[in-house]
């Protein structure tokens, strides 16, 4: 099980006050020129310098299949068809919390149920979800807070759809207006409508005096909670996945009612004492999943995808810098194949981990984040904190893993130019160094 923990790179010291100065030129193929880093490398050093030097790097990826994905910030549910990377599913279970104890609703028969939705706050979209057959089935197993779910865990449910019946394609956009009665809300809502016979049956047991509505873990053993998933079949780019805040007020299960002319609501909330997971399938039978078995294949491109592969750049020849030098800069661009406007793009940043021993499991965070360049095509990573550290010996040159920076809880994908690629922009790397 790989873990993504803080990691923090002690500064190199400078100890002389007499300096030679040298500054590498490292990329993956022949030397070029490029703007990487043109604010703070000077262009007479380097034409100055004797040393310039290539050094090779080695790309592949990998499948990750031990995503821990309880209580993530945001849950996602949709799917699409990646013309790469092929289909892509998310959906999610939820624990509900009960709004007031001892709920009194006097006269059953004077109360009429109007509407049951569940509600789930937009906080962001990946491609264009569209229209999407959406189903919720209520969990048979209990959920606990404190236990470690991946998103490859399933929880047992009850095989009947508590969708309201014939409305179960629903249009997913996070740009839409929500209007709930004549109010136009601020925060866009995925609404989703349920059964109202499941709202009248809820109400039925809560004044039975069996005291489900007691307390909440009275409440829990009666209601565990439900799975919402969709079952799409699209075709090659179509489809896309949303971004829920289940933790915002707005995301709950109400149920509307009219008691003796009285419009009432009753909600069940969700927020953070709630269990709740993403569960996300991936395609790893075809697209990019076959460099897999053929590693020298991502020497041409190679790839990161959230919940499934991690991209990896290895830099043997790292270790061949003086180990008396003092890391001045150290710039890695990764260019991505990516055309402007296309439905998947590569998101805006990426989170970068390394094996702290060479054969280890565990991934720990460098301390920094890539940022991607819509102009550039690429992402921009400063790794001169780790590369000091190598010097330092303070980690091993195993490997530099990249993954999207939300990897337990989002739907992006990335296409890397490897070093053999036929595009254009190869990946490259600059630093800059001081021996003393």
């Amino acid at each position: 099980m790989n873990h993504i923990q803080p990691f923090t790179w002690r500064k190199g010291i400078v100890l002389s006050a007499t300096f030679l100065f040298s500054i590498f030129l490292i990329i993956s193929c022949k030397k070029k020129e490029n703007s990487i880093g043109q604010n703070t490398i000077d262009q007479n050093e380097l034409l100055l310098s004797s040393g310039i030097d290539t050094f090779e790097l080695t790309t592949y990826s990998y499948i990750d299949d031990s995503i821990i994905s309880d209580n993530a910030p945001f849950a996602v549910l949709g799917s699409y068809n990646d013309p790469v990377f092929g289909t892509y599913n998310a959906e999610f279970y939820t624990q509900f919390r009960l709004e007031t104890f001892n709920l009194d609703l006097g006269d059953l028969s004077t109360i009429t149920v109007d509407s049951f939705i569940l509600s789930l706050e937009y906080i962001g979209q990946y491609g264009d979800a569209g229209i999407q057959n959406i189903e919720v089935f209520e969990i048979t197993d209990d959920l606990y807070l404190d236990s470690t779910y991946l998103s490859t865990d399933v929880a047992n449910t009850d095989p009947l759809d508590w969708v309201y019946p014939g409305a179960n394609a629903i249009l997913m956009d996070e740009e839409g207006e929500t209007i709930v009665g004549e109010d136009t809300l601020t925060q866009k809502q995925l609404r989703i409508p349920l059964s109202t016979s499941k709202a009248k049956t809820i109400f039925i047991d809560a004044v039975s005096g069996a005291g489900y509505f007691d307390d909440n873990e009275a409440f829990l053993d009666y209601f565990k909670g439900l799975h919402v998933r969709t079952t799409n079949s699209f075709s090659p780019g179509q489809g896309g996945v949303s971004y829920f805040n289940l933790n915002d007020p707005d995301s709950e299960l109400t149920i509307y009612y009219t008691q003796n002319g009285q419009q009432k609501t009753y909600s069940f909330q969700i927020n953070s004492s709630c269990a709740d997971f993403n569960h996300v399938d991936v395609d790893t039978l075809s697209g990019p999943n076959n460099i897999l078995n053929d590693q020298t294949a991502g020497m041409e491109q190679f790839y990161a995808q959230a919940f499934g592969m991690r991209a990896v750049v290895e830099i043997p020849e790292l270790s061949t810098i003086p180990q008396n030098a003092i890391i001045h800069k150290a710039i890695l661009e990764l260019p991505v194949a990516y055309q402007t406007g296309t439905p998947y793009s590569p998101g805006a940043e990426v989170s970068i981990a390394t094996n702290l021993e060479i054969g280890g499991t565990k991934l720990y965070g460098v301390n920094t984040i890539g940022y991607y360049d819509d102009y550039r095509k690429s992402f921009e990573i400063d790794i001169r904190s780790y590369v000091q550290a190598l010097i330092n010996k303070e980690v091993v040159n195993t490997r530099l893993i990249f993954s999207p920076l939300l990897h337990n809880t989002s739907a992006e994908r990335i296409i890397f130019n490897g070093p053999l690629t036929t595009n254009k922009d190869k990946p490259k790397l600059y630093i800059l160094y001081t021996e003393f």
